[in-house]
């Protein structure tokens, strides 16, 4: 009875880091959008609306805590635990890139039809692509996806190095803009550390299940 009573509360974990995935995913979608179409309006509720993933992450933790502390697991189940107490500080972060993203979007002057701008989106929803793909492989459990995910981080790194390119020719070109491109540095930036973090969720799926966290894809 016991460990059924564990197993479903494993269970209910497990429920409640999909749920916050699905919360943060949204939150990438609406920072695209707003990105993508520079609402302001979007981006000052998304850089304001940090507070509902916060409460989520403190649930969370609670319930991995106290886990640890009245049932006192071991092995697999133990990893489990320790495994979703890291992809929550990741997720949470990805919230908080979100926020920051959307905060710049609403004080910044950026041009629509500028093709920096398409070039930082598209980065955007690469690094949305591999959270949402994260979160499935959390579902799933499955390494071999995780790997994949871990490797595909290599993609977005290697925009995130052409757009500051693109970034700096058009300072040299026309410094009197200077400071839309920086602040488009800053997103780029963001966008990064995004990808970053879905890289870690993958790596922590992989521990889950294999006992070794992984350094797949370490920067040098």
């Amino acid at each position: 009875m016991a460990r059924k009573m564990f197993e479903r509360e494993l269970e209910e974990l497990a429920q409640e880091m999909v749920s916050m995935g699905n919360d943060v995913d949204g939150r990438l979608l609406e920072t695209i959008e707003a990105l993508r179409t520079l609402d302001l309006d979007k981006a000052r509720e998304v850089a304001e609306s940090d507070e509902q993933i916060d409460r989520q992450e403190h649930q969370i933790e609670k319930m991995c805590l106290n886990l640890i502390a009245l049932q006192q697991p071991i092995a697999g189940d133990l990893r489990m635990i320790a495994a979703c107490l890291k992809i929550l500080t990741d997720m949470e972060r990805v919230a908080d890139q979100c926020a920051d993203i959307c905060e710049i979007v609403a004080g910044g002057d950026f041009n629509g039809n500028s093709l920096a701008l398409s070039h930082v989106v598209h980065m955007l929803e690469e690094a949305r692509g591999m959270f949402r793909r994260s979160i499935d492989v959390f579902i799933s459990h499955d390494v071999e996806e995780a790997k994949a995910i871990c490797q595909y981080d290599d993609v977005v790194d290697m925009m995130f190095s052409k757009i500051i390119l693109e970034m700096c020719d058009i300072i040299t070109q026309n410094p009197r803009n200077v400071m839309c491109e920086v602040d488009l540095i800053f997103i780029t930036k963001y966008i990064e550390r995004t990808a970053d973090h879905a890289t870690n969720i993958a790596e922590w799926v992989i521990y889950m299940e294999n006992g070794v966290h992984p350094e797949l894809n370490e920067k040098i």
